[in-house]
């Protein structure tokens, strides 16, 4: 393709209330956008807060999909070899003790290790009164953990680093969510750690200083891409870093109203093929 300026060249798509429907699917219409930008030369990736076992690999390398962004911007992926061609993560002795933490609260909460998902028992109960979620999202969660008597003492005695950790937690009649203000308070008094939201009224932390806009501007520089030809969209606050970083921050008619503010544009909702008409209005339109 040849280059024009100012034109899109690289698309970074987060997932959850993105690029997925509530069935956490990729309808027709938007893969077939994502095919047609691919073929015409630009490139699309994924930029989302799951860790790699939570991405559809098989589908994605189907679309022409070869590179992820996971767990916020902890770990860049090249598909579908699960190559991991960028990392940032936490270590045992920071993460260990929040555990200890956390595992005092009535919450759910798995950490990203090596691309993998590893949760406790204790929690599991905790996912079916997650009802913010669909269940297409509580049924991801349950199956796609690893389970750990203990996750502290798990990471600790294997000395693991961590990607990211991702905490849920449940409503309350009066509105609230359990436990969710104090867990909030008692992170972001941490400075080892980067705490936002990813969707759903789940906390998420990283490596303090661990963004999404990081992995961003690792691919634009591996693809020879100036980041003001980029395009990021996103529906949540952890897709709001992304999306300041790249040439154009698309926020989903479904996003929050924070995610939208700071947004150069806002396309459709994840139920009507919101990523595909941005593509088309950014990418293809300028074939």
């Amino acid at each position: 393709m040849e280059h024009t300026p100012g034109k899109i060249r690289l698309a970074a798509l987060d997932m959850d209330g993105t690029l997925f429907n509530n069935k956490l699917e990729i309808t027709p219409k938007t893969q077939a956008a994502i095919k047609a930008a691919i073929a015409g030369g630009a490139q699309v990736v994924i930029s989302t807060g799951r860790p790699y076992i939570g991405l559809p690999v098989d589908v994605l390398t189907e679309l022409g999909i070869r590179y992820a962004i996971t767990a916020n911007g902890s770990a860049i992926y090249r598909l579908p070899e699960k190559e991991c061609i960028f990392s940032n993560c936490m270590r045992p002795e920071t993460v260990a003790p929040i555990i200890r933490y956390l595992q005092t609260k009535d919450i759910q909460y798995d950490a990203f290790i090596g691309g993998n998902r590893y949760s406790e028992e204790h929690g599991q109960d905790v996912i079916e009164r997650l009802t913010q979620m669909p269940a297409a999202t509580r049924s991801y969660i349950k199956a796609s953990g690893i389970l750990t008597e203990n996750l502290a003492d798990f990471i600790l005695e294997r000395d693991l680093e961590v990607q990211k950790m991702t905490l849920n937690f449940y409503p309350l009649p009066d509105g609230s969510y359990m436990d969710r203000v104090d867990v909030w308070n008692y992170l972001k008094a941490n400075p080892q750690v980067t705490v936002l939201s990813g969707g759903y009224q789940n906390v998420e932390f990283t490596k303090a200083g661990t963004t999404k806009a990081m992995g961003l501007r690792f691919l634009a520089e591996m693809f020879e891409i100036p980041i003001e030809e980029t395009m990021a969209v996103g529906d949540s606050q952890n897709d709001m870093d992304i999306m300041q970083a790249a040439g154009i921050g698309v926020a989903m008619e479904n996003a929050t109203d924070e995610v939208k503010a700071i947004a150069d544009f806002v396309t459709k909702s994840n139920l009507e093929d919101g990523v595909g008409y941005a593509i088309e209005k950014f990418i293809l339109a300028s074939f």
